[in-house]
């Protein structure tokens, strides 16, 4: 008993301190190696996407709090000649391609991460309008701090369901730890390398959370 009460000690002396102090070292160490990349990102990102190499959105942090994440753009603005933007598929360019199966376009969420909207490992942050969307567990996906990389990133990506995806941020929620962190670090590192999932089934990107039919359970139950 004493045993389990020192490792929840443990556990919870990480999350609610050490994690932070280390995603603000890490994040500023890491922007600060990876300076010339981000200068070299911007000049092309201006030069492929025609204008602002950045995309700016609101998305809900922890405990749903609104805050402006910060990316490398990956889609151009092209419109039809009603003024309405082009398919995801079509304003995805093959610059833009590259940028996501290298996870370089999430380069610039570091200032998130630095500023404290973030974590370096965390549930993605979604879109704000898919707050109403979630059921009440899914929710408790925003009991912590996004992250730019996530278990359900280490593990399927855009490859998995909706479903899926929420049941391991919640999972994580729940478990987190140091050496977990690390091991998701490597397994991302590994997915990245492999480019897996980078895409859904049937989208370009990841088709849109709609929500969760009464009675559909993720058929993801846990870690093997």
């Amino acid at each position: 008993m004493k045993l389990l009460e020192s490792v929840l000690s443990k556990r919870k002396m990480y999350s609610k301190f050490f994690k932070r102090v280390i995603d603000f070292i890490l994040s500023l160490c890491a922007v600060i190696v990876l300076s010339p990349i981000f200068i070299v990102l911007i000049i092309l990102g201006a030069i492929f996407m025609r204008g602002n190499p950045f995309f700016f959105q609101e998305r809900p942090g922890k405990n749903e709090k609104i805050f402006k994440l910060i990316k490398f753009r990956s889609m151009d603005s092209r419109k039809d000649k009603d003024g309405n933007l082009l398919p995801d598929n079509v304003r995805l360019n093959k610059y833009g391609r590259f940028l996501r199966s290298t996870s370089l376009d999430e380069l610039p969420e570091l200032f998130n991460i630095l500023k404290g909207d973030m974590s370096i490992i965390g549930p993605r942050p979604l879109l704000v309008r898919y707050l109403d969307r979630y059921n009440e567990e899914q929710k408790h996906r925003h009991d912590v701090r996004p992250g730019l990389t996530g278990y359900a990133q280490a593990h399927g990506r855009n490859g998995v369901s909706w479903e899926d995806k929420f049941a391991m941020d919640v999972w994580y929620t729940k478990h987190i730890t140091f050496i977990g962190d690390v091991r998701i670090i490597w397994d991302t590192v590994m997915t990245v390398l492999k480019r897996e999932g980078i895409n859904s089934e049937t989208s370009a990107t990841m088709e849109e959370f709609m929500g969760t039919p009464e009675g559909v359970l993720p058929d993801w139950q846990g870690p093997n």
